[in-house]
């Protein structure tokens, strides 16, 4: 029996993970008490011969008394010693873009009231959920995702990977818009050569042969690429070996356009062959933003 625990602050697209989930199979339970959590899991585990709940997933959010939500570390453990498949999803975004989705479509925060303001309640429900946030298996970033992304982002990562296998998200970014904070390993590429210098490459990405063709002329990026693809190759499978499901490796360069995509494109196209469940995705090129390796 799997059980997926989605989680995350309000506006983050819990229920658009939840809505995946369900198309693809999964018996759903949008905001179930913590407290259920075990209950449920022990029934599903004694029948589970009934296809139904071989696979459940549930959304767990502010709505939840805080008591239980202070305790989930607990209900945590009590849970991986069914023998079930547990897997926590967290969602979250920066407070800004967390305010604008509230704004847009008028809704009213769950923590929000008289006394409470918007701003305050978001903040407020960030503290509320750590001890979830902190037991995640798969944090994720939804800031810059569309609806569609999301939904293609939890297809290929929780979905398209096999039970106990690692999943690895690779992907570039630009040091002058922030580093993705769902990272587990940041690489700085900022040392090797800019191609944005050369007037006549500006207009071109990591992934275009001019820029290619200008990086792997420079020794240093071909080191580059051979020395991060030793040290991945050499550690990764010790996260596989410690029931880690997901590793996201973020590559980054002054503004994400070059360097960083062209390094991450290699590290693709090496992972691929080693591991079922390999995603590369450039967040400063939209028209680029989920290539599939």
């Amino acid at each position: 029996m799997k059980l997926i625990i989605v989680s995350g602050r309000s506006g983050s697209g819990k229920s658009t993970a939840l809505h995946v989930l369900e198309d693809l199979g999964y018996y759903c339970i949008d905001n179930l008490p913590i407290g259920l959590l075990f209950p449920l899991t022990r029934e599903a585990t004694v029948k589970e011969s009934t296809a139904r709940l071989k696979r459940i997933a549930v959304s767990i959010d502010a709505r939840n008394l805080s008591d239980e939500i202070a305790n989930f570390e607990d209900i945590h453990h009590q849970l991986r010693q069914t023998g079930a498949t547990i897997e926590t999803i967290f969602l979250d975004a920066t407070d800004q873009a967390l305010l604008q989705r509230f704004h847009a479509t008028r809704r009213k925060h769950p923590l929000s009231n008289d006394r409470t303001s918007l701003k305050e309640a978001i903040d407020s429900e960030k503290h509320l959920l750590e001890p979830i946030a902190s037991l995640a298996d798969l944090f994720v970033d939804t800031t810059e995702l569309s609806i569609y992304e999301l939904r293609d982002m939890v297809k290929q990562r929780v979905i398209g990977r096999r039970e106990q296998e690692l999943a690895l998200l690779i992907q570039s970014f630009g040091f002058k818009h922030g580093v993705p904070v769902d990272s587990d390993y940041v690489f700085d590429v900022r040392c090797l050569p800019n191609p944005y210098w050369d007037t006549s490459l500006r207009k071109f990405t990591g992934i275009d042969q001019p820029v290619v063709d200008f990086l792997e002329n420079e020794p240093a990026t071909l080191k580059m690429v051979e020395d991060l693809t030793h040290f991945l190759e050499r550690w990764l499978p010790s996260f596989g070996e410690s029931n880690r499901s997901y590793m996201t490796i973020s590559v980054g360069c002054t503004g994400g356009q070059h360097r960083s995509v062209y390094i991450c494109e290699q590290l693709g196209k090496f992972f691929a062959e080693r591991y079922n469940n390999v995603q590369v995705r450039h967040t400063e090129l939209p028209h680029l933003k989920h290539v599939d390796s």
